[in-house]
């Protein structure tokens, strides 16, 4: 293969030669600054994506600068590009555990209703002869207990829940990742583009005992604007590399401008990792070369004493803690020659000139979400493609423990105990190849995690479609990254993911709030049309008094608790467990004494009426005010685990008021206009009447807010 500028590599190669040679992997690493390649020299054995100076070049990747030859070494499945493909069919998605709850829920609730719903039949068509109210009583009695709000709440909460979530800047594209991230408890995470910028910059230049940090208040002074006047003279004029782009942007903040006329340039060599331009001055007599590159490289050119080379490469490494990139710059006046300029820039009689310092900046809402996930019980993993020196400076900044860094090579000579104890101590990962961003996450699924994994490139797939929770880049990730991902940053940003697993936990609690709410009211509803059957009272609630009620129950479920803020609790307590149910038993145990209080007040009013005698369409007039009221009740008490009354009515939701006073006008059609009358069954009740309804709906809120209060609120919250 003959590889020029701009070429798409179409097969996995070995480099034969090279000329300046520059090759953008991101695909395969996640890293965005493109890699220097160089010719192999003998036989080399096969290695892996990343890092300068080797001679391999891999399908799919891109060549920045350069041109070069190389042999075919591997072609589609057996490339690396084919590798990670066949690794994404090998993978299989894990049920929603959400879905399978739920559906066993709504099974038993089944099994129950048909059973009791047929007991009631049979006994009121024996008993009282009557077959056909045997069969509507049946019917209500089977309405009353099949929850059929629930596959209705698992749908309009998941579509909300994704809606809700995009505006977070977060596009989900499965599902079950809402459900799974209020449950998440590792979220790994790379470092370019995600929790960096994702753009080079210029943050230090130092020179003559002077420096210049980007964030200094002062503009850069002479010696400062010196160094970029040299470090753009030795760029390419129309830039392409991200260094290059990042001194053209600083130089003209600074107001530094590039020399006027390029006459020769020298690129980078093998043996040489620096490049030169030679132009000629302003003046149009004056002729200057300008060089830049590795720092050692460049104090060859300078011919430094060995003093000033120990100090200056004591300078780099102080700075490479931080995590910065050091470009070293140098300028020369040059003569030129008979038949032209200097065969090498080591022919140039250079002087140095200073040192430049890149970085891609840490977004400036990382170190604050990192704080958020801590204090939430989610440990943050960074895994990069980067050099760990890097990897644990930019780890340092952003808040994650960047104590003990493991290497790719170190990971590959661990063993999966000895992988899965190191686990648990190491928050950073650096020099990673694609097998082994798999490795990491199977080794926390096998531990018990709940892994999100974000990524951009091909490389990340296999990890993020294994993660419990695959989070794809929309701005810079590949098609393949977003296809093996279940949710998307629309804005590739670290902040994001947070706002997602926070309102991840706000749907599970509310879903959680909905089945209580579900199991609650149904036992009154389901009791008012037993006991009838039990005392030989007239039945109060017919399939046309059940509908009605639905049309409570389902807005109830699906949008006003849908639509309620989260509890102040939501990201200072650990993640849920795993397999924790959707309705423990103490849920429901509180569920079950709630629908058995609204059903003991139901009960004192029915007997309470037929006591007083009131006639069969008052009381069944009476006794369904009463139990619109039991369920308007309970929605109050449920619209939060542990806050007190006043708090859930101050809560703003606005459909829930909607509801209310929708149910309210429906309630009241249906007691005073004729037609309505008619069709329910009812007459019109007395002020005193509502008087009662209106005091047995308070009475259910002030006990069950005591009970919530001192009986059951640090269990169920």
């Amino acid at each position: 293969m003959i590889l020029g500028e701009g070429d798409r590599v179409p097969a996995d190669a070995m480099l034969i030669e090279g000329d300046d040679l520059l090759a953008d992997e991101s695909l395969l690493t996640g890293e965005s600054v493109p890699v220097r390649k160089k010719a192999a020299t003998g036989d080399m054995a096969w290695g892996a994506p990343g890092g300068d100076d080797l001679p391999f070049a891999f399908a799919g990747t891109l060549i920045a600068r350069g041109a070069g030859t190389a042999r075919v070494v591997a072609t589609g499945p057996r490339s690396e590009m084919g590798k990670i493909g066949q690794a994404l069919q090998s993978i299989t998605l894990e049920e929603p555990k959400l879905q399978a709850q739920l559906g066993w829920l709504v099974r038993d609730f089944a099994f129950v209703g048909i059973a009791v719903a047929g007991l009631a039949v049979l006994l009121f068509g024996l008993l009282r002869g009557s077959w056909l109210q045997a069969a509507l009583g049946g019917i209500a009695i089977g309405m009353s207990v099949l929850p059929e709000e629930i596959p209705l709440v698992l749908a309009v909460f998941m579509a909300m829940g994704a809606w809700r979530i995009s505006r977070a800047g977060v596009l989900t594209r499965r599902a079950a990742a809402i459900e799974m991230l209020g449950s998440a408890t590792v979220l790994c995470t790379d470092k370019t583009g995600t929790l960096t910028e994702n753009r080079m910059r210029v943050e230090l230049v130092t020179a003559g005992g002077a420096a210049w940090r980007r964030n200094d208040e002062s503009p850069p002074g002479k010696i400062i604007r010196e160094v970029l006047h040299a470090a753009l003279g030795a760029s390419a004029p129309v830039p392409t590399d991200p260094m290059d782009r990042a001194i053209r942007a600083t130089a003209s903040i600074s107001e530094t401008s590039a020399p006027q006329r390029l006459l020769q340039s020298y690129g980078l060599r093998p043996d040489l990792f620096a490049t030169t331009n030679i132009w000629r001055a302003a003046d149009g007599v004056t002729i200057i070369a300008y060089a830049k590159g590795a720092p050692e490289a460049i104090a060859d050119l300078c011919r430094l004493s060995e003093a000033h080379r120990a100090q200056l490469l004591k300078e780099v490494d102080l700075f490479a803690s931080e995590g910065i990139r050091l470009l070293a710059v140098a300028e020369a006046t040059v003569a030129p020659l008979d038949g032209g300029y200097p065969n090498s820039q080591r022919d140039i009689p250079y002087n140095y000139v200073g040192l430049l310092g890149f970085a891609d900046p840490l977004r400036e809402a990382v170190p604050a979400s990192v704080r958020e996930c801590r204090t939430a019980g989610v440990r943050v993993i960074m895994i990069t493609g980067d050099y760990p020196t890097t990897a644990r400076a930019i780890a340092n900044q952003a808040g994650i423990d960047g104590t003990a860094v493991l290497s790719g090579s170190e990971l590959d000579a661990l063993d999966d105990t000895a992988l899965a104890a190191a686990m648990r101590t190491t928050s950073v990962f650096a020099r990673v190849r694609p097998q082994q961003k798999l490795r990491i996450v199977e080794a926390l699924k096998r531990d018990g995690e709940i892994v999100a994994m974000t990524g951009d490139g091909v490389n990340d797939a296999p990890a993020m479609k294994a993660a419990h929770i695959g989070i794809a880049m929309g701005g810079r990730g590949t098609d393949v990254a977003r296809e093996a991902s279940a949710l998307v940053l629309l804005n590739d940003d670290f902040a994001s993911i947070v706002s997602a697993i926070r309102l991840g936990r706000r749907i599970y609690d509310n879903i959680r709030k909905t089945i209580q709410y579900i199991v609650a009211v149904h036992i009154p509803i389901a009791g008012l049309a037993l006991i009838p059957f039990m005392f030989g009272l007239p039945l109060m609630l017919m399939p046309i008094q059940i509908a009605l009620l639905e049309m409570v129950i389902d807005p109830a479920c699906s949008v006003v608790f849908e639509a309620e803020s989260e509890e102040k609790n939501v990201m200072n307590r650990p993640p849920r467990k795993p397999n924790a149910a959707v309705l423990p038993r103490a849920t429901a145990l509180w569920a079950a004494m709630q629908g058995a209080t609204a059903l003991a007040i139901v009960a004192l009013a029915l007997f309470m009426g037929s006591r007083l005698g009131m006639p069969e369409s008052d009381l069944r007039a009476f006794v369904f005010t009463v139990l619109v009221l039991m369920n308007v009740g309970l929605i109050f008490v449920n619209r939060s685990f542990s806050s007190s009354l006043s708090e859930a009515v101050l809560r703003p939701n606005r459909t829930l008021w909607v509801l209310v006073i929708s149910v309210l006008v429906v309630l009241s059609a249906a007691l005073y206009w004729q037609p309505a009358q008619a069709l329910f069954h009812f007459a019109p009740l007395h002020l005193d009447d509502l008087s009662i309804c209106l005091a047995a709906g308070v009475a259910l809120i002030g006990l069950l807010e005591l009970g919530k209060r001192y009986l059951l609120v640090r269990r169920v919250s």
